[in-house]
């Protein structure tokens, strides 16, 4: 069976290939190599192309017949740098998106799996969130990827398509085989931040705010190891035109842990894992920055039939290791 992943040679998407093969199925990867992090994939079906260019997504389709479904993952992801630049994340995020979906109603693909996020979730007091929740994006980017959604379910319902839009919240790890990992020379990220810390000569931490409504002060996020959320990918394409209807196309689904960890509490996990202590300081936080919240998983275990299996402090000993590694 053939997907097409687009952005596929990033941090996430890499996993994910690598999860499809592994089950046998046939990838075939779009990423323009614009994210830093990004490599040039081994794959023979790789194309280094941008999916807002529709004759590199008809040559795909030339190539390539009878794509089953497509995961999209290609995106710009960095929230402060949506701050100071939004024009740049919705032509990035959204206007090209349309010219992807364009081309999947021409070409005959009708499902996709989306690569969202929980920051479409309002963020008060250490709130559990469901699918039902209030969405409130705080960032051009969060806006980004909820106008996805909202193109994505019209799309749906209009044209015939089916979509499982997965609300990530928080990839941490590697892939347990090291074939793939975060490039953290550029990470934004509690978990490459607090790696950069340990590596470095004085252990210096810097903590983004302490004043937020939280058991602790400091900012409460989900993390859920990259490989299990490659998984989730899994059983969405297995599960999508089982759960789906023409009444129901367009489904969002909770990816994470199910409980949620203060910056504080994150490291303390660290320190235990690595064994040392690290000098921290606090600052206030970036613009962007929101107190956070956690993953309500019941609608991910009901539907995907999926839950975590690998452990935040795995997590953090398979994202050193790929740290070490490169």
């Amino acid at each position: 069976m053939k997907i097409l992943i687009t952005g596929g040679a990033g941090y996430i998407g890499s996993t994910i290939c690598s999860a499809l093969e592994d089950k046998g199925y046939e990838v075939i990867i779009i990423d323009n190599l614009s994210s830093e992090g990004s490599k040039v994939s081994n794959s023979p079906n790789f194309y280094q192309n941008d999916i807002g260019n529709i004759k590199a997504l008809k040559q795909i389709e030339l190539d390539h017949k009878n794509i089953h479904a497509v995961i999209h993952c290609a995106a710009k992801i960095v929230v402060p740098e949506s701050v100071s630049n939004p024009s740049e994340y919705y032509q990035e995020n959204v206007i090209k998106t349309l010219t992807l979906l364009n081309w999947m109603k021409e070409a005959n693909i009708s499902n996709i799996i989306f690569s969202s996020t929980a920051s479409l979730y309002r963020s008060i007091d250490e709130q559990i969130v469901s699918e039902t929740s209030e969405l409130q994006p705080s960032s051009p980017y969060a806006k980004t990827k909820l106008s996805m959604e909202f193109i994505l379910e019209d799309f749906c319902k209009a044209y015939g398509m089916k979509c499982v839009s997965l609300r990530y919240f928080n990839p941490i790890g590697a892939d347990p085989k090291m074939r793939s990992g975060p490039d953290f020379s550029i990470s934004t990220h509690l978990l490459g931040k607090l790696i950069q810390a340990y590596e470095s000569k004085n252990k210096r931490f810097t903590i983004t705010g302490n004043k937020w409504y939280t058991k602790d002060g400091t900012g409460i996020r989900d993390y859920v190891h990259v490989w299990d959320l490659a998984e989730a990918h899994l059983k969405a394409l297995e599960q999508i035109n089982v759960i789906t209807s023409e009444h129901l196309p367009f489904i969002p689904i909770n990816i994470g842990s199910g409980s949620g960890l203060t910056v504080k509490e994150m490291i303390s996990v660290f320190e235990e894992v690595v064994g040392i202590e690290l000098d921290t300081t606090i600052i206030e936080p970036r613009p962007g920055d929101v107190a956070g919240n956690f993953a309500d998983i019941t609608t991910a275990k009901d539907l995907l039939n999926w839950e975590p299996r690998m452990s935040i402090e795995q997590g953090i000993a398979d994202a050193i290791k790929w740290y070490r590694k490169k």
